[in-house]
């Protein structure tokens, strides 16, 4: 199994990375706390990866931080979430936020994310209260990623990636302040912030 990768950053587009190790490109999926915190595309970059080897697919999930990898990896053992929720988690809220959410029993909290309703919040806080432990808390929140061209149409496509219906996801990044001079990560962490609350 792959377990870390560390190559050159050849695209990101979330919820997708390009990751050249040494001729070998990887299409690696991840959550946008890891894109809030990536390099500049032709920059070094080293991920943590879960592995999911199905008979159609061989899947790759990074992090920057062993929390998230940690988390994700323990979203997956819960009943009816899958990758694709596990990262929708991950990236409207830190391990640390998720940790206080479920030792609170704040199932308002958790279905204000996408592709969370009240039973699946129930059931996250239930199953995951006990196995949460010291490790999962302390992650840092997710730093901001550098402007660039079309950053409020960047944050809409990555809100859309995390389950929002199309007009839903540009409601919320044009309701961000200031957001045609935000860079995308902010835009997304405003927007994610606004929906929480």
């Amino acid at each position: 199994m792959i377990g870390r990768l560390k190559g050159q950053l050849i695209s990101k587009q979330p919820p997708w990375l390009l990751v050249d190790v040494n001729g070998v490109g990887y299409e690696v999926e991840a959550p946008l706390s890891t894109f809030f915190d990536l390099p500049a595309t032709g920059q070094e970059v080293v991920l943590l990866i879960h592995t999911v080897v199905r008979e159609d697919a061989f899947l790759l999930y990074g992090f920057l931080r062993e929390a998230e990898r940690r988390l994700f990896r323990e979203l997956l053992k819960v009943t009816g979430v899958g990758a694709k929720l596990a990262l929708a988690i991950l990236s409207g809220m830190n391990a640390q936020e998720f940790a206080d959410a479920v030792r609170r029993n704040d199932v308002s909290t958790l279905v204000r994310l996408p592709g969370i309703g009240r039973k699946t919040a129930e059931r996250l806080i239930i199953e995951m209260r006990d196995r949460l432990g010291e490790e999962l808390e302390g992650a840092a929140l997710p730093g901001a990623a550098p402007a660039g061209r079309g950053a409020l149409e960047e944050a809409i496509t990555a809100l859309e990636a995390l389950g929002y219906k199309p007009a839903e996801a540009a409601r919320m990044a044009r309701a961000v302040p200031d957001a045609a001079t935000l860079p995308a990560g902010e835009i997304i962490r405003a927007a994610l912030k606004q929906a929480v609350k």
